[in-house]
Formats: C-alpha cells, structure tokens, sequence
C-alpha cells in the first residue's frame, strides 16, 4: 500500500509580497519540503481573492457555493494542518483572512452547531497552526489583552467550533521595517523548528493509525 504524504496548507495573508510574513511563510514550507511532506502556499492578496461574503452563501436554505470557494475547498480539502500567516492589525486579523474564513472554511456551516463541535468541514480533524507579527512589541500586546483575546476569539473558536486538533500559535512583537537581521534570523529559526515539531507530530499519528488499523 502507497503511503500518503501528509500535506500543509499554508495561507499567507499580507499585501506585500517581500514582507516578514511572506519570509516566515517561505521559511515554513521550506522546512516541511525538507521533512519529506507536501505543502502548498494560498496567497490571498496575490490570488485576488474576494473576501466579501454573499447574500447567497449564508448557511439556509437557499445556500449557494460560488465557484471561486468550490476551487478553494477542492485544493485544501486533503490536508493534513492548516497554518495561517498574518500580521495583527488593529488587534486582529486583516478583513481579506476574516473573508476567507467566512466565505471557504465556513462554506455550509450552521451557526448552531459551533458550539457542539458539529460544524464538520474541510477543516474536521486538521491541526490549526498560526504565525503572527505585529509593529508593538509582545509585552504591550499582552499588558491589553489583544493578544489572548485573539487566540480566544479566534484560534480557539475555529478550533473547537471546526473539531479540529489543539492549535498552535506563534507570535512575533516588535516587527518593523528596521528589523535587525540578528532578530529575524531568530525568527525564523522559531518557525522553523516549529514547522519540524509539527512534521513530527504528524507523522506520529500517522504510526499510530497504521498501529491501530
């Protein structure tokens, strides 16, 4: 029997294309490549992605998937782990992200249901990963509370309202266009063994199945 190749979603969410995102995400694939597993790259910006929510896709009756989410759930249906890169703007994630996730992840998904764990989906089953920067630093982010109230608001609400795996999220303070290279080479070494942690927890579940099975 052919072994499947786990495989890692990576959506990258940031209008600049050379930006610190853009290099922690690069850094992440390149990793998960080396690890032997698959990974594929969802630029929101540079895909153009409409993130404006229609009329018609709310979850009832008259639900109607447009094109654009069939294509989108159709390439991240098989994966294994989910990772989401983006930069905290006013304390949460960009519009073109929340977009996304109402629009593709949330496609068919009864409200009712988030709280039970029953908003079954491209996402059941997946890990959820994040990596996140911001201009203030760390320490002011938590002395307000954003920080927290994001992985609350959002991390944990996709994960449980989705019966996903525990989620992980990485975050990086004090990002600025004078960062120093020292600092983001730290950075991405972060992201790096964090994209190896997560191959190898991947890959162990996979034993276990094969184990069991």
């Amino acid at each position: 029997m052919t072994a499947v190749v786990p495989r890692h979603i990576v959506v990258l969410c940031h209008p600049e294309q050379h930006s610190f995102n853009a290099a922690m995400a690069s850094a992440y694939c390149a990793d998960v490549r080396q690890h032997g597993h698959d990974v594929l790259v969802r630029d929101l910006y540079a895909m153009g992605f409409d993130p404006v929510l229609k009329s018609v896709e709310r979850a009832g009756p008259d639900l109607r998937s447009m094109p654009d989410v069939r294509d989108e759930q159709a390439v991240i249906a098989g994966a294994d782990v989910f990772v989401l890169v983006y930069p905290i703007w006013f304390g949460g994630p960009p519009a073109m992200l929340k977009g996304y996730l109402e629009r593709v992840l949330g496609m068919g998904a009864m409200p009712a249901r988030l709280p039970n764990h029953a908003a079954t989906g491209v996402l059941t089953g997946k890990r959820l990963l994040s990596f996140t920067s911001s201009a203030t630093d760390s320490e002011w982010l938590a002395t307000q509370g954003q920080l927290d109230a994001l992985i609350t608001g959002f991390d944990r609400y996709i994960e449980h309202g989705f019966a996903m795996q525990k989620s992980d999220h990485v975050h990086f303070g004090a990002v600025t266009a004078d960062l120093d290279p020292s600092v983001f080479d730290r950075h991405r070494q972060q992201v790096q063994a964090q994209a190896r942690s997560t191959c190898a927890a991947i890959d162990e579940m996979a034993l276990h199945r094969i184990a069991a099975g």
